[in-house]
């Protein structure tokens, strides 16, 4: 049985990890800002009222934890917002920056002491945030964003090798959540978690940084 914590606990893609991984018997820290009612019925535990943007929150976390040893950290919180060359907003931008890319790394490097051998970090990123993909071009906020947390996830990945812990940067799909409008052309949580569940179980050091899709195809950066 593994202690798992998952940021953005409180929807979609976060909300059902929490699910997936207590109905499997794992020990879930559900974190986020605030909880929905759903979450509460889970039975897990829940810390609120954490802004991964906000370095007091973070630290505040860090102590409500009490060096509990984490052996799964899954990094899910994150926003989406529509930014178009005609329409560059510029502090949206900036905030997709802080949430999406500096929000996993201030959190992973704050929970390090709860990290070991052993221990693994998921990054959630984006097929929007490949280069070599992208042929639609817009959204520059959130590709953005995301190429920069998938960066953040392959250093982290070589600087954490040596003390044993393994990360995977993970695309989920395109999933029917409220972020993605429940849009009819994507899957539900229920079966993306699933795929990203066989991926953090297959994680290990010898694969650490790997840019994968849910489905277990490699990604082009």
């Amino acid at each position: 049985m593994a202690t798992c914590l998952v940021t953005g606990a409180n929807r979609g893609i976060g909300y059902e990890y929490c699910r997936q991984l207590q109905e499997r018997g794992d020990t879930v820290i559900a974190v986020c800002r605030s909880a929905t009612a759903e979450l509460k019925n889970l039975g897990v535990r829940i810390e609120t009222g954490v802004d991964i943007t906000s370095e007091s929150a973070v630290s505040d976390l860090v102590q409500r934890l009490d060096q509990i040893p984490i052996d799964i950290l899954i990094n899910n919180a994150g926003i989406l917002a529509r930014v178009s060359l005609d329409n560059l907003d510029f502090d949206s931008i900036r905030q997709q920056f802080e949430v999406n890319a500096l929000g996993p790394l201030r959190l992973t490097q704050a929970l390090l002491p709860n990290l070991r051998a052993g221990s693994k970090i998921i990054i959630m990123t984006s097929r929007m945030g490949s280069i070599a993909d992208n042929t639609s071009g817009g959204s520059y906020g959130y590709r953005m964003s995301k190429v920069a947390v998938s960066m953040a996830g392959k250093s982290l990945a070589h600087d954490l090798k040596p003390k044993g812990i393994a990360v995977a940067i993970l695309h989920p799909g395109l999933v029917s959540t409220r972020m993605t409008g429940y849009t009819s052309s994507g899957i539900s949580a229920t079966e993306s978690v699933q795929n990203l569940l066989q991926r953090i179980d297959q994680l290990n050091l010898d694969n650490t940084g790997t840019f994968w899709h849910a489905q277990g195809e490699v990604l082009p950066w």
